[in-house]
């Protein structure tokens, strides 16, 4: 399946029946990011973190307290 990367549109090629290749298949609102993309995001990302400034909401499922 070929596919475009939503930032840098560049494209790539993944297996037919990857998990990847299926979610994108079933469900249009999902997008592919090449790997390149992916990486320097998750740096931005930690770097941010590493600041204290910036805070990431994880999920919005707050943990039961154990008694």
């Amino acid at each position: 399946m070929r596919v475009k990367c939503v930032i840098c549109d560049t494209l790539s090629e993944i297996p037919d029946f990857s998990p990847v290749a299926k979610k994108l298949r079933n469900r249009p609102i999902h997008t592919f990011m090449c790997p390149t993309c992916h990486e320097r995001i998750t740096e931005k990302t930690n770097a941010r973190l590493a600041t204290g400034k910036f805070r990431f909401i994880r999920s919005a499922v707050q943990e039961d307290e154990e008694f």
